[in-house]
């Protein structure tokens, strides 16, 4: 019977939870966890803990908080503890080289797409925003670059026609987890196998910025409807009606012909919001305005009139 692997745990958000707890279940000596700091959030700008550091502590492994993993004493902290493996999931930070080489076996990390397409922080929202129709996990071994390692195992999904990357997040989650799990089994059997990226197929995915929320009604409908559903929840897709900021949150294709600006309402049946494009048209399903809450469009325009003609941007 092989021995528990000695691992590393690094992780911060709530995507990496699923597979912190599934290495706990799996039986492996799991040394330490490493997150990021506790950071303010919300309105209070209340001290939180990341997702990550909670779910360690339910399970009693030692939490480390560093905020910068590039100095000498963190990484002569982690050489003391002779890890096996580092498993790196979702982190947000850069392990330098030397760092990378403490592990015995190496680090690995769970990411979120078909590498080599979307590298970088959020693989899930682009391939969303691009209108992908699959998309899955690859673990990787990791080296000096961002997400350039061999690929271990790699595991595919459909992307739902009107599944937001929110809900793609929590699928991806739990299936990042499993694969994390089948890929130490296959590592402990010795029936893993590298597989060098190919670098010239290679994508990217940046972190989004509030402003990539923002809907500009000159595009065909099919990609407003793709962003609306990559940006969702954060940030958020959004547009203006005068001075009045409008959050969408659903809303689905309409063929047909338009001979009116991009963004203008359309002319429709009462409780419905349809929206000229640089291609057919939006119907809005979900939305919010300034002051109050997410409501279907029915709803909201018995409160909030937006007469057709009426030009968003």
């Amino acid at each position: 019977m092989n021995r528990p692997l000695k691992i590393v745990f690094m992780g911060t958000p709530d995507y990496a939870v699923p597979s912190l707890r599934a290495l706990h279940d799996s039986g492996h000596a799991v040394l330490a966890v490493v997150t990021q700091p506790d950071r303010p959030k919300g309105r209070g700008r209340k001290l939180t803990a990341p997702p990550v550091k909670e779910t360690a502590l339910e399970y009693g492994y030692p939490v480390l908080q560093p905020e910068k993993v590039r100095t000498h004493a963190f990484q002569e902290q982690m050489a003391r503890l002779a890890p096996d493996l580092f498993i790196v999931v979702a982190f947000g930070q850069i392990l330098p080289q030397r760092l990378l080489e403490i592990p015995s076996t190496g680090s690995i990390n769970v990411h979120a797409s078909l590498l080599p397409r979307y590298r970088g922080a959020a693989p899930i929202q682009w391939a969303v925003i691009n209108g992908e129709r699959e998309t899955g996990i690859t673990t990787m071994m990791m080296d000096k670059g961002m997400d350039t390692g061999d690929m271990l195992l790699m595991e595919k999904t459909e992307i739902g026609p009107e599944e937001t990357a929110g809900e793609l997040h929590d699928r991806l989650s739990e299936m990042g987890a499993r694969t994390l799990i089948r890929t130490l089994e296959r590592l402990q059997n010795g029936s893993l196998e590298r597989v060098p990226q190919d670098h010239t197929q290679a994508t990217y995915a940046p972190m989004l910025k509030k402003k990539d929320g923002k809907i500009d009604w000159s595009l065909p409908a099919e990609r407003i409807a793709c962003l609306i559903r990559g940006v969702t929840p954060w940030p958020g897709a959004y547009t203006f009606s005068n001075d009045m900021r409008l959050k969408i949150f659903k809303a689905s294709v309409l063929e047909r012909e338009i001979s009116v600006p991009p963004g203008t309402i359309l002319e429709c049946f009462a409780g419905e919001l349809r929206v000229a494009t640089g291609r057919s048209a939006i119907a809005i399903q979900e939305i919010q305005g300034e002051s109050g809450k997410r409501l279907p469009i029915d709803d909201f325009l018995c409160g909030c009139q937006l007469p057709d003609g009426t030009c968003l941007g």
